[in-house]
């Protein structure tokens, strides 16, 4: 077996001149990326490399993402001012409520269980993606990962790292046989084949939706909810395109989904951010402190707000109201941290990808099983792991985002786009859950208040709020690169702090792709496998 390489990992970049093209693609896995790159090379566009991109990371991360979660997109076409927002993020099944949850003596959904689970998006989504844009068929979008699924790819350090935590988990499953061969999980480096899964991407690709929410898969899914997801709800098609939410900052504007996710906390933190004045240089302690409460400001809200919207208490352009944003900046001290209620953590399972065909389209694309695995069931030996997005909902009575059957859960999921003078300037996500709107406001801060170009953006060490409390002091990790006079101003200015590892690799991936300054693709060094290809 090999050795596990030293850390700090090393991002997968591509060598020599860049293609006249300009196309990139940018994901957590460079099997994925080259299958994206491929799409392209064929005549696909960027929306048919980003599920392309999106199925083999399916393939080879199922720790992160697959067709038993959900999706988001932001599409920027050329020439148009507003990007197109696709929403394909399922809803809750029919076969309970919340009084019958609480009846069976729940206070909240059960983080892993059938209950978490609610429609997986994603095939959905490929399908409205597909009929909207898709230059080739989905047989041949969906080609490459059916290929990898048949014949075997290594096994990474991560996934290797992450089999053998699940393994009591979902060890014992019928779609984790080819991740267990022998019954143990299988090692770094090792090469695996996931078969049963390729049968059923290969069914998607010739027979569209139908064979996954009506075939097999949708028939293991209503079995492991135990009857919460019914026959009925997978008739529902879960995508479905919206309005994207918006504001202008650093001279750009910054696009994400709105509710039912947390994106507007990128935008809202960044906004705040921008208005407190702060330091150009990211040595400086204020820097990170303005950056830190910034977030806090708004982060404690995240409960109230973030559900389907059509509960939800205010609409994402509510949320990101100026006048607003401006009384929560009002409340910061530069000299002091102040004191806000934050959320609960919730550990991520998500992957982001970015692409730019030649043409100039751009595609903001996030796809996720939210806590690893997700709920560590399975839709039958499909090879499907099913997502368990339900357990962000509330059970508490009259809540904005209590379970209800037909309505969409809080999300994590926070894709960006940024434009300048309606063209395409940057693609910036990462996965995270909770922390996502953190390590993307920093990556942004740096890179666009800073001046940092798109590689010195992902170098520079990060932090990581810790959850406290509601109303307790402010609780960081870092990674210990920053400068010790940067650690010691922070611990001046009230916050307390912690060390993580040096290139903590559950900060991130961070995917970029830098359109408006030097035209280049940004993998995160934190993953090994992450990469960034030119087309």
């Amino acid at each position: 077996m090999k050795k596990p390489p030293q850390r700090p990992p090393q991002a997968q970049l591509s060598t020599g001149p860049r293609p006249m093209t300009d196309a990139i693609v940018v994901s957590p896995h460079h099997l994925a990326s080259l299958a994206g790159i491929e799409i392209l090379r064929v005549g696909g566009n960027a929306v048919d490399a980003a599920i392309a991109v999106d199925a083999v990371l399916g393939v080879v991360a199922p720790d992160t993402c697959g067709p038993g979660g959900d999706l988001f997109a932001l599409i920027h076409e050329p020439g148009i001012e507003t990007p197109v927002a696709l929403n394909a993020s399922g809803r809750a099944g029919s076969g309970i409520t919340a009084d019958g949850l609480r009846d069976m003596g729940f206070g909240a959904i059960p983080y892993r269980s059938p209950w978490s689970i609610t429609v997986p998006g994603c095939v959905d989504g490929w399908e409205a993606l597909t009929q909207r844009y898709a230059n080739l068929t989905l047989t041949d979008i969906l080609a490459p990962a059916i290929t990898v699924a048949r014949n075997g790819f290594p096994v990474s350090l991560e996934l290797a790292a992450s089999l053998r935590h699940l393994t009591d988990m979902i060890g014992s499953e019928p779609s984790a046989s080819s991740l267990y061969p022998d019954g143990s999980p299988a090692a770094f480096d090792t090469r695996i084949t996931r078969r049963d899964l390729a049968d059923t991407l290969e069914a998607i690709a010739t027979s569209g939706r139908d064979s996954f929410y009506l075939g097999a898969p949708g028939a293991g899914i209503t079995e492991a909810t135990q009857g919460a997801v019914v026959p009925d709800d997978l008739t529902v098609r879960q995508a479905e395109w919206v309005d994207p939410a918006s504001l202008d900052v650093f001279g750009r504007t910054a696009w994400t989904i709105g509710t039912n996710t947390q994106g507007y906390l990128t935008l809202a933190t960044l906004w705040i951010f921008e208005h407190l004045n702060p330091p150009t240089d990211s040595n400086d302690p204020l820097f990170h402190h303005l950056l830190i409460e910034a977030y806090r400001s708004v982060a404690w809200e995240r409960s109230m707000f973030v559900t389907d919207p059509l509960t939800a208490p205010l609409s994402s352009a509510e949320l990101l109201d100026t006048e607003r944003l401006a009384m929560r900046a009002a409340t910061i001290s530069a000299t002091s941290a102040g004191r806000w209620p934050m959320p609960e953590s919730s550990p991520g399972g998500t992957a982001y990808m970015t692409v730019k065909d030649g043409n100039g389209m751009g595609v903001s694309f996030i796809q996720s099983n939210f806590a690893g695995i997700g709920s560590g069931l399975c839709a039958g030996a499909t090879g499907v792991f099913l997502h368990n997005r339900g357990a962000g909902f509330s059970l508490i009575p009259g809540h904005p985002n209590e379970y209800s059957p037909g309505r969409r859960p809080m999300h994590t999921l926070s894709p960006t786009l940024w434009t300048r003078d309606a063209s395409l300037d940057l693609l910036l996500g990462t996965r995270g859950g909770d922390q996502q709107p953190q390590f993307l406001a920093q990556y942004a801060a740096h890179h666009f208040h800073t001046g940092a170009c798109t590689n010195d953006s992902q170098m520079v060490p990060r932090w990581n709020m810790e959850q406290p409390a509601p109303g307790t002091d402010s609780a960081l990790r870092i990674e210990p690169r920053f400068a010790p006079g940067t650690r010691s101003g922070l611990e001046a200015l009230g916050h307390t702090v912690r060390d993580a590892d040096a290139w903590e690799p559950g900060w991130g991936p961070i995917s970029a792709i830098d359109v408006g300054g030097e035209m280049k693709g940004s993998a995160d060094p934190r993953i090994s496998t992450s990469a960034a290809l030119y087309g």
